[in-house]
């Protein structure tokens, strides 16, 4: 479970979707989408949940591996923090009239890699049609896509959601890749109840500015240097205010055998500040057993553990970081890592 000041901590991350917060360009990708979605009503909740709107209501199983608490912050037995914002949906529909657009923003909690591309706090949109009559999905993605990247070819890939049937996943080409910035479907009977007919649509807006932009990194979205944040307030292509070298270092540390990539990441952001780390790298995963006696009893690892071998990358996006504050970072990563383990 959550402890206070953790609780405290998450709950103080700006959400760059509300205009309460203060402007920023995210809103103005939501303002485009506004004026082209047929009759929209904008949703907004506070971000603590009920567990059950999280997932029961949108029919996650009890066994899904999304519930385990290494990736769902969880803050008692009942209530958590949303992992997506289609936990805004179940109580949004209860009021819901048929031919609305359901525009659900803001901020998730997720245990994720530590990368240029990835937070522990992203931004989502979900867009829900309730309608009438029976409207077409493809029409919906159309719509959509080119709004907000205008002029990017798109493809859809099957997927599977517990909310949707025929569902899909939306890939954008960029720089010759296909880059994924949502997931749809039709919305799925036991969620939508007495409502005749929905489209169900999911955004990563963190990544659709970036694209749009052509911002290189998540945590430009909230630098405040103000030659930085000045480009966050429109949808204008992305200047590049300096270029500034990384500092690279190799930590060991012992983890728990069920420790990954993610879990790995939400304990480093909470050790460092996440705007100079650009990247966590997982270079090698050595279970207890597969250690010699001398390295075992030198790290103090035991049974149901791995040493792990990991590469941080540090690079402050306005300026230089010294030797002296990266090997801070290290040390405090060492130290932290090892009082945290499992």
């Amino acid at each position: 479970m959550y402890r206070t000041e953790e609780l405290v901590h998450a709950l103080n991350v700006r959400d760059l979707t509300d205009p309460a917060r203060g402007p920023h360009a995210m809103q103005l990708l939501i303002a485009e989408l506004a004026a082209v979605l047929d009759n929209p009503r904008a949703v907004r909740h506070h971000p603590l949940v009920p567990v059950e709107h999280n997932y029961e209501h949108l029919g996650y199983p009890r066994d899904a591996i999304t519930r385990d608490a290494r990736y769902t912050r969880y803050v008692s037995e009942t209530c958590m923090l949303r992992s997506h914002t289609t936990a805004m949906i179940p109580s949004a529909l209860k009021t819901a009239t048929p031919d609305v657009t359901l525009l659900c923003p803001g901020l998730v909690y997720r245990r994720d890699t530590v990368d240029r591309l990835h937070t522990g706090t992203p931004h989502q949109l979900d867009i829900w049609r309730i309608s009438r009559e029976r409207e077409e999905l493809d029409d919906l993605i159309h719509t959509v896509v080119t709004t907000v990247l205008p002029g990017k070819r798109y493809r859809t890939v099957d997927a599977q959601h517990p909310y949707t049937t025929h569902g899909k996943q939306i890939d954008v080409e960029h720089d010759g890749q296909w880059v994924e910035i949502g997931e749809c479907g039709r919305a799925a009977r036991h969620v939508l109840k007495e409502h005749p007919h929905g489209l169900a649509l999911g955004l990563g807006l963190d990544r659709l500015l970036m694209l749009r932009k052509g911002v290189p990194d998540i945590r430009l979205l909230r630098n405040t240097d103000p030659r930085i944040a000045a480009q966050m307030l429109d949808l204008a292509e992305y200047r590049p205010v300096s270029k500034h070298p990384a500092a690279i270092r190799d930590i060991s540390i012992v983890a728990d055998e069920h420790e990954d990539a993610e879990t790995l990441g939400d304990r480093i952001r909470a050790l460092v500040p996440e705007d100079v780390v650009e990247e966590v790298e997982v270079l090698s995963q050595t279970p207890v057993e597969e250690l010699p006696e001398h390295v075992r009893t030198r790290l103090e690892a035991g049974p149901g553990q791995k040493n792990v071998l990991i590469r941080v990358t540090m690079r402050a996006p306005e300026r230089t970081l010294t030797d002296r504050e990266t090997n801070e970072i290290r040390d405090r990563l060492l130290q932290g890592l090892r009082a945290t383990a499992p």
